[in-house]
């Protein structure tokens, strides 16, 4: 995964993709790599994840080795006026930003080539050694739009046959489908609705893109504290006598503690279901990442969760 130029984590909403995308920033730092990770929806939960307050379009440095930045369209847009085209701009762009909005809204793929396009600015950059990072790491757009986003260049494309336009995205999806510079990795818990939309996207991927999959990572994966036998003998203390005795024992809570453990085992049990679905529909290495059993995320959360990969990827 890091030898990688360009790791893009998508995944269902709520299941810790900018979780996943800042542990493996922090991962490849600790393995030498100078990274810039960029943030599609601009929320600021990415750099609240290395312990920094929200970024915006320039990059600044949120941890040692790492800097982040946040998407904005119009500055890309800038950027690109800038460098391709040779035009000045000054202040909002105004007229030329509302004729981009009517034309966007018309044509597919035209906002989305700006936020692609600027990541792949970075990632060539980091190629050509005129960057000041190694590896550009990305906090994607959800699964439902993630294939849109990855497939801006192709659509693009398809809508100019000749000219600059052509030629600008024809580096773009070479850089996209090489395999030796970028992976997609898809996020998920092991629960009903996350694993049908992981499986669901990687079927997509592989028939609407050229975008190189890597790995599946399973977050919140709850670790197995009982044993069936464990199980058997929890539920023999659930009997009246049983109960009782412990009761007058051990003091009040007995009957907490004992619905504890069952919903442990229920709990483990009905994800265990949906792992087994994942692994059958899905051909892709999985990565599991145990369930922190913190109510704050945060530098030190994130520290845990890129160990955790780490060992997974055998780092």
């Amino acid at each position: 995964m890091l030898d990688r130029r360009l790791l893009c984590f998508t995944g269902k909403g709520g299941v810790g993709k900018s979780t996943m995308a800042a542990a493996a920033a922090l991962l490849a730092v600790q393995h030498g790599k100078r990274v810039l990770v960029v943030e599609v929806d601009a929320k600021g939960a990415l750099p609240a994840l290395l312990g920094h307050a929200p970024v915006g379009y320039r990059p600044e440095t949120v941890a040692p080795g790492v800097r982040a930045m946040a998407m904005d369209t119009e500055q890309s847009l800038r950027e690109y006026l800038r460098l391709n085209l040779r035009v000045p701009v000054v202040g909002r762009i105004g007229p030329l930003a509302r004729a981009f909005d009517f034309v966007a809204t018309a044509a597919p793929g035209v906002k989305e080539i700006l936020t692609i396009g600027k990541i792949l600015w970075e990632v060539r950059a980091a190629i050509d050694g005129t960057a000041d990072h190694d590896l550009v790491i990305v906090d994607a757009a959800a699964t439902g739009h993630v294939v849109s986003q990855l497939g801006a260049p192709q659509s693009i494309r398809e809508l100019a046959d000749v000219g600059p336009l052509r030629s600008q995205t024809e580096w773009m999806i070479e850089l996209l489908s090489d395999p030796a510079i970028t992976e997609l990795n898809v996020v998920t818990t092991p629960e009903e609705m996350p694993v049908a939309e992981t499986i669901e996207l990687v079927a997509r991927v592989r028939s609407e893109l050229s975008v190189p999959l890597g790995s599946v990572i399973v977050n919140r994966v709850l670790p197995e504290l009982f044993t069936r036998a464990d199980e058997a003998a929890f539920e023999a203390m659930r009997a009246p006598a049983a109960s009782e005795w412990i009761a007058a024992r051990a003091g009040a809570g007995t009957a907490e503690v004992l619905d504890g453990a069952r919903l442990a085992v229920e709990l483990r049990r009905a994800r265990a279901e949906h792992l087994d679905a994942l692994r059958a529909a899905v051909d892709l290495p999985l990565l599991y990442v145990p369930y922190q059993f913190t109510a704050t995320p945060g530098l030190r959360m994130t520290t845990v969760i890129a160990e955790a990969l780490g060992e997974e990827l055998g780092l």
